[in-house]
């Protein structure tokens, strides 16, 4: 059973993924032991309020959830209130949670729970990765602690959703997301060539509307926003939850291709700042860093059936 650390920035398709990961922990197949906020599509508070709004409504008020890292290191903070709403759930302004954040900061937790669980802890990241970056320089050991890292972020083949080269979680905080991938521990790498494709439209968001639970409802009225937002780019009605792709491969790793191949962040450039930059070629050059594994293909049906399952399972 995966020991998952959620470390997210809690906006409309963080919150789909934090009722995926509530119908892992209901069937047995994953424990949560907390999550994480941090900058992002909203600020972290925000985005730690949202979480405990999702916790609470799937019985999984008692997961913890710590604040963390509310700017990136090196440049000013921005947030995506335009695809998530001001309040990060699309403007639906719900009652505030019962419970409230730990107060210890997320980057503590992450090295806490790794030296508490050595070996086991999976570190699923679908925000900018400034609380992992943070950590890493409080833990020297860390990577030698977890068992993986799954990371929703970057483009390879496929153009940016922020910039014309960079994805979002890795524009965000593009030095700390280069200390993440500089570091010698396992990271799978979910990137947009592989979210994109996954793209679901009107028949899977009827057959949610169409049930009636709590989950069901909520995750109906959060997607009005989004389906809004993303109808433009996909010119057709419809919305990408790229984060429950990284979520789904933690259980389900079959459900991708991958490559592999050491990743580094473009730091300095006036149009590609935040690019995810691989070797392609037949013969890449040397370099000292651990491959990343990045999914490229993927079972788009496969995806969505279990997202819908999961979804209308709580």
């Amino acid at each position: 059973m995966s020991k998952i650390l959620f470390d997210c920035d809690t906006g409309i398709d963080d919150a789909l993924t934090l009722l995926y990961l509530a119908s892992l922990v209901r069937s047995g197949d994953a424990e949560l032991l907390a999550v994480g906020t941090v900058h992002g599509n909203i600020d972290p508070r925000t985005g730690a309020l949202n979480t405990l709004r999702v916790l609470e409504m799937t019985g999984l008020g008692s997961v913890p959830v710590a604040i963390g890292a509310g700017r990136p290191m090196a440049q000013d903070v921005h947030f995506a209130l335009e695809w998530h709403g001001r309040d990060g759930l699309g403007d639906t302004f719900l009652p505030e949670p019962q419970g409230a954040p730990t107060g210890e900061s997320a980057p503590a937790q992450i090295v806490r729970l790794a030296r508490e669980h050595p070996g086991e802890l999976t570190i699923l990241a679908t925000g900018p990765l400034t609380n992992l970056g943070a950590a890493l320089l409080l833990d020297a050991e860390l990577p030698s602690l977890v068992r993986e890292v799954v990371i929703m972020g970057g483009a390879f083949d496929h153009p940016g959703n922020i910039t014309t080269h960079a994805e979002a979680n890795i524009w965000h905080d593009p030095e700390a997301a280069d200390l993440v991938f500089a570091a010698d521990w396992p990271v799978v790498l979910v990137p947009l060539d592989a979210t994109h494709p996954t793209a679901v439209g009107d028949p899977w968001l009827a057959k949610l509307a169409a049930h009636d639970s709590d989950a069901a409802r909520f995750a109906t009225r959060i997607l009005e926003f989004y389906v809004t937002a993303y109808t433009p780019t996909l010119k057709r009605r419809g919305a990408v939850i790229h984060d429950a792709l990284a979520a789904m491969l933690v259980v389900e790793p079959k459900l991708c291709e991958y490559t592999e191949r050491p990743v580094h962040v473009e730091l300095r450039g006036a149009l590609t700042r935040g690019a995810t930059v691989w070797d392609a070629r037949s013969l890449p050059a040397d370099d000292d860093r651990r491959p990343v594994r990045v999914a490229t293909g993927v079972d788009v049906a496969g995806f969505q059936d279990r997202l819908l399952a999961a979804v209308l399972s709580l």
